[in-house]
C-alpha cells in the first residue's frame, strides 16, 4: 500500500504582522527609468569635468602648443614649466590669502554663534527687528556700498590689503553666519538652556558649556562658507588692496593681463593652483557641509 504526500500549504499571512518586501529582479534593476535617471547624470558630470580637463590639459602645454584651436587635443609634449612659473607667480599671495581667510572665516563664525544664540534662547523688546536688520545686510550688493566702504576704512586708518580684507569680509559675513547658527540653536532642546539656568549658570556660561560644543555640524558649515566666499573674491580685492599686498584671485587677474596673456598654459596652471585650496575643501569635509545644513533645516 503506498501513501502519497500532500505538499504542505503555507501557513496564511498573520493580520497585522509585516511582509518582507520582495527582492527586486534583474530586469526591475535595470529598468528603463533607472538607466534614464544615469544616464543624465552621467551627461551632466562629463558637462561639469569638461572645463576641468580643459584647465588641466592646456596646463601642461608649452607656449606654442597651447592655443585655443588646440584646446581639445592633448600637449605633444608634456611640460610642468608652466605649473613653475605660475606658483612662482601665485605663491606669495596664495600665503596673504591664508592670512585672510582663517582669520576671517573664524572670526565671523564666532560673532554669527553667539548672534545665533541670543537671537534664538534669549529673548529680549526687539529681537525680531534687530535680526531683520541684520539679515538686511545679506541682500545690500557689494557694488552699492564700495564707496562708502572705501571712505570708512580711510577714516579708521586700517592698512589696505590683508587688514582691510579681514575686516570687510568679517563684517559682510555676520548676517548669514547669524541665519545659520541661529536655525541650528532652534532645534536645540529647551531644556538644555533652562536646566543650565537652573543650576546658575549665565548667558555666557550657558554658552560656552552647553551650546558651543554641540555647534559643530553649524561651523562646520559657517567656515567652508566664509572661507569659500573669502577665498573666492575679487571686488573686495580690488577696492582694498594692490598687486604687492592683494590675494591670489587679484594676483591671478594681474598673471591672465600681464606679459603672459599668450601663455595659456601658465593661466590654466595658476587659476588650478587658486582653486586648488576650495577644492580640497569641499573634498575632505563636503559631507559634514550637507550634514550641517540639514541639522538646521527642522526649525526656522
Amino acid at each position: 500500500m503506498t501513501t502519497t504526500s500532500t505538499p504542505a500549504v503555507p501557513a496564511p499571512d498573520v493580520v497585522g504582522t509585516p511582509r518582507q518586501p520582495a527582492r527586486r529582479t534583474p530586469r526591475e534593476r535595470f529598468s528603463v527609468g533607472r538607466t534614464l535617471k544615469y544616464a543624465a547624470l552621467v551627461l551632466f558630470l562629463v558637462i561639469v569635468l569638461i572645463p576641468v580637463y580643459v584647465l588641466f590639459v592646456t596646463s601642461f602645454k608649452g607656449a606654442g602648443d597651447a592655443s585655443p584651436a588646440r584646446a581639445w587635443s592633448l600637449p605633444h609634449t608634456w611640460t610642468t614649466e608652466n605649473w613653475q612659473t605660475a606658483w612662482t607667480a601665485l605663491s606669495p599671495a596664495i600665503w596673504r590669502t591664508v592670512q585672510m581667510v582663517v582669520p576671517s572665516a573664524i572670526i565671523a563664525a564666532f560673532l554669527g554663534s553667539l548672534n545665533g544664540f541670543v537671537l534664538s534662547r534669549w529673548s529680549f523688546k526687539g529681537a525680531n527687528i534687530v535680526f531683520t536688520l541684520i539679515l538686511f545686510g545679506m541682500f545690500i550688493p557689494y557694488q552699492a556700498v564700495m564707496i562708502p566702504l572705501n571712505q570708512l576704512v580711510l577714516g579708521l586708518g586700517i592698512p589696505s590689503g590683508v587688514p582691510s580684507l579681514i575686516l570687510l569680509h568679517v563684517v559682510y559675513g555676520i548676517p548669514i553666519t547669524t541665519l545659520i547658527f541661529r536655525n541650528y540653536y532652534m532645534t536645540v532642546p529647551h531644556e538644555l538652556v533652562e536646566a543650565a539656568r537652573v543650576d546658575g549658570a549665565g548667558m555666557l556660561r550657558t554658552y560656552w558649556s552647553i551650546i558651543l560644543p554641540i555647534s559643530i555640524p553649524s561651523f562646520v558649515v559657517v567656515l567652508i562658507w566664509q572661507f569659500t566666499s573669502a577665498w573666492n573674491d575679487f571686488l573686495f580685492a580690488v577696492f582694498f588692496s594692490s598687486s604687492q599686498n592683494g590675494p591670489v584671485t587679484l594676483a591671478l587677474n594681474n598673471l591672465a593681463n600681464g606679459a603672459l596673456l599668450q601663455n595659456y598654459g601658465v593661466s590654466m596652471a595658476g587659476a588650478l593652483f587658486a582653486s586648488l585650496p576650495t577644492l580640497l575643501v569641499y573634498i575632505v569635509l563636503g559631507k559634514y557641509f550637507v550634514g550641517g545644513l540639514m541639522s538646521g533645516s527642522v526649525k526656522g
